[in-house]
C-alpha cells in the first residue's frame, strides 16, 4: 500500500491511522484539538506515540450530524493538514467525501482521502483523487440498512466503490477498504463485520477497520464513550488478526502496545 512517499506492507504488519478531529462534536474528542497549537501538539504525540498516519476531519459524521459547508470544512481542516506537514513527515489524511475540500486538502499536503461514503456520495471525488496521485480508503457506508445478506451486501457494495476507484485511474496499490462500522449497520452486523472482517480478503485490497470508542463497543460493554479503552484495543488486535492492514484510533500509545505484543505472537 502507498500513502504519499510511504509504503506500507500490508500482508505482515497492522498500522495505526491516528485521528485527529477539528470539530465541536466529535462523538469522543469533539472540540479537544480545537486550535491550530493544540493540534499540532496532539500530532506531536501521535507521532512519539508510534502513528504511521495521521487523519484530519473538519466535519463531525458521528450518528446524527449535520453538514458543515465546505467552507467552514476547509476552515477547520486546512491549517492542521499545512501545519502538520510543514513539522513532521508522517503522511496526512483528509477525511473528507466532499471533492471541493479534498482537492486543497490534497494541494496543502494531504497523501490520502478518507470517504466515509466509498466514494459514491459526490461524483467528482475520485477524479480528484486520481488526478492527484493521492491514495484513498473506501469505507462501506449506504443510506438504508435493508440487507438481503448482510456480507455478502457489504462485499457488493464495496465492489461497486472499488469499481468507481479503478475507473477514475486510481492504482491498485492506492486502495484500501474499511467496513464502515458504525454506519448504516446494526449492533449485530457491526460485530459481524469485525469478526468476519476477513471475507473482505476477497476483494484484493488492504483492510483499514475503525471501530475505536463507537457504539459497537458502548453498547456491548454498556461503557460510556470516556471509558471504552479496553473494548478498542480489544477490536484492533481481533481486527489485526483477521487481516486488517491499518486501524483508526483515538488511543495510539496503547494500541501500538496491543498491536506489538499481537505481531509477536503470530509472527514471531
Amino acid at each position: 500500500m502507498k500513502i504519499g512517499s510511504s509504503v506500507f506492507d500490508s500482508k505482515r504488519k497492522c498500522y495505526i491511522m491516528g485521528i485527529l478531529n477539528m470539530t465541536p462534536d466529535s462523538f469522543s474528542d469533539g472540540g479537544k484539538w480545537s486550535t491550530r497549537d493544540l493540534a499540532l501538539k496532539r500530532a506531536g504525540e501521535m507521532i512519539r506515540e508510534g502513528v504511521d498516519v495521521i487523519d484530519v476531519g473538519g466535519e463531525s459524521t458521528r450518528p446524527g450530524y449535520v453538514e458543515v459547508s465546505v467552507e467552514e470544512e476547509l476552515d477547520r481542516a486546512l491549517p492542521i493538514i499545512e501545519a502538520i506537514v510543514s513539522h513532521f513527515k508522517t503522511p496526512v489524511s483528509i477525511d473528507t467525501y466532499k471533492s471541493r475540500v479534498a482537492a486543497p486538502a490534497l494541494a496543502a499536503g494531504a497523501v490520502l482521502v478518507n470517504d466515509i461514503w466509498g466514494l459514491k456520495k459526490d461524483p467528482d471525488i475520485a477524479r480528484v483523487v486520481s488526478e492527484s496521485g493521492a491514495s484513498c480508503c473506501i469505507m462501506h457506508n449506504r443510506v438504508n440498512i435493508d440487507y438481503s445478506d448482510f456480507m455478502s451486501d457489504m462485499l457488493a457494495d464495496l465492489g461497486e466503490s472499488v469499481g468507481i476507484a479503478v475507473g477514475a485511474g486510481i492504482p491498485p496499490d492506492k486502495i484500501m477498504l474499511d467496513p464502515g462500522i458504525g454506519f448504516a449497520k446494526t449492533h449485530a452486523m457491526n460485530l459481524e463485520a469485525i469478526n468476519k472482517l476477513d471475507m473482505l480478503k476477497s476483494l484484493g485490497y488492504p483492510i483499514m477497520l475503525g471501530a475505536s470508542r463507537k457504539s459497537v463497543i458502548g453498547l456491548a460493554l454498556n461503557l460510556p464513550v470516556e471509558e471504552r479503552l479496553e473494548g478498542s484495543l480489544a477490536a484492533a488486535v481481533i481486527g489485526a488478526m483477521r487481516g486488517a492492514s491499518f486501524v483508526r484510533v483515538h488511543d495510539v500509545k496503547q494500541t501500538r502496545m496491543a498491536l506489538t505484543m499481537a505481531e509477536r505472537i503470530i509472527y514471531g
